[in-house]
């Protein structure tokens, strides 16, 4: 009923830019929270960026100044700019959203996960 989709990963070299992108789509009402999280190889998954539905954003420390997160509340689209980026950011990033959407007569909250996409940064 609900789905998150995201696009924009690939190759870079390190310095270089890539901006990521999530759409959700389904019987959605309202969404809270969006945000990005990675998980790199033998690592745990870690937050890397969320906004909330008014705009409020926070950051991981390792991306401070490098990543900017935005949204597009009319098309339920989340962005993930991402400047200077080094090789340690090579991981599978993943979209996430905390939102509120109708399921048959009910209405729900709950959290979903998009695919991931890759982004590997070269040396």
């Amino acid at each position: 009923q609900v789905q998150l989709v995201e696009s924009g990963g690939g190759l870079v070299q390190a310095g270089g830019s890539r901006k990521l992108s999530c759409a959700a789509s389904g019987s959605i009402l309202r969404i809270n929270r969006m945000g990005w999280y990675r998980q790199a190889p033998g690592k745990q998954r870690e937050l890397v960026a969320v906004i909330t539905s008014g705009g409020n954003t926070n950051y991981a420390d390792s991306v401070k100044g490098r990543f900017t997160i935005s949204r597009d509340n009319a098309q339920n689209t989340v962005y993930l700019q991402m400047n200077s980026l080094k090789p340690e950011d090579t991981a599978v990033y993943y979209c996430n959203a905390n939102l509120l959407y109708s399921s048959g007569i009910r209405v729900r909250t709950d959290d979903y996960w998009g695919q991931g996409t890759q982004v590997t940064v070269s040396s």
